[in-house]
């Protein structure tokens, strides 16, 4: 028999461990299951669509915090080739650890390309007021295009970052809404067009302020913040222009930096005087 499994896009983490463990109890092997996605196309051949129930099975810690990390790649793969793996681990539990296993590590990289996305969107949301501003919580809506499935997993942190106003974070497969201290998530949508934020402006200007054109690395700066995300960065209108004047304003920088020698010469510079001196009175003249 073939199982035809669905896995929603909201819960997806849970929904694939509690098919997981019905399956693998049920002894039922990978090359059986077909996993589907809201994001992958659909099977043609059909099968059972429901994942039998079993009894509780015995995984490794580790196994479970990367599962529930790696169900947020976009890879229509993922969920295929995290239960070969736990199909695996029944038999061969040292896997866990066994960094050189090609299967181990493709999922290894997964996880770590989800983290790096979700690490992008807590440093990329920027939020625009919608509200009153004078009402008890101020309302604010972000518009955020995630290389992955990230929004579900990374909600916790803008609860945390923000819980005292109401916001709503839309990507193009899932919208998070924090409304008086309650988060809930529905599908996604099409990019909104949200009203101009008079702070922008100022925001703007502090990222000016900031930037260090002695500093400038152009290849390091667009691997912190790659190019994709820069239309949905209000600063990012700014960058070109840092970039073509970051020479002429390194220049103006040395040119303007103080000619004093530092503290700590002047007091080295004192040092060595007093030295002299102690040292002049305290010669005599032999006869």
């Amino acid at each position: 028999m073939t199982y035809r499994i669905e896995i929603p896009m909201i819960g997806a983490a849970l929904a694939w461990l509690q098919a997981a463990r019905g399956l693998l109890a049920a002894g039922v092997p990978p090359g059986h299951i077909s996993w589907q996605a809201p994001d992958s196309a659909p099977d043609l051949f059909g099968g059972q669509t429901r994942a039998p129930e079993g009894k509780p099975i015995t995984v490794s810690r580790r196994f479970v915090r990367m599962a529930n990390t790696v169900v947020w790649h976009r890879d229509p793969e993922r969920f295929a080739r995290l239960y070969r793996l736990l199909w695996r681990l029944q038999k061969e539990p040292y896997l866990i650890g066994d960094h050189g296993d090609p299967e181990f590590a493709h999922l290894r990289r997964m996880e770590k390309n989800v983290h790096r996305c979700q690490h992008k969107m807590k440093a990329f949301v920027r939020f625009r007021e919608i509200g009153n501003p004078q009402a008890a919580r101020r309302s604010f809506a972000a518009w955020f295009e995630p290389t992955h499935f990230t929004l579900e997993p990374t909600a916790d942190f803008f609860m945390r970052r923000f819980g005292d106003m109401d916001w709503r974070i839309m990507t193009p497969d899932a919208t998070a809404y924090f409304i008086d201290g309650h988060l809930t998530l529905s599908e996604g949508r099409q990019r909104p067009d949200l009203p101009d934020d008079a702070q922008e402006a100022l925001w703007i200007t502090y990222f000016q302020s900031i930037f260090n054109p002695a500093r400038l690395k152009v290849a390091a700066m667009q691997s912190e913040m790659p190019r994709k995300y820069w239309h949905n960065l209000p600063e990012a209108a700014a960058i070109s222009q840092m970039v073509q004047t970051a020479q002429e304003r390194a220049q103006e920088m040395a040119r303007a930096a103080p000619t004093l020698p530092p503290l700590r010469a002047e007091k080295i510079l004192a040092r060595s005087a007093r030295q002299r001196t102690d040292a002049e009175d305290d010669t005599t003249v032999l006869e």
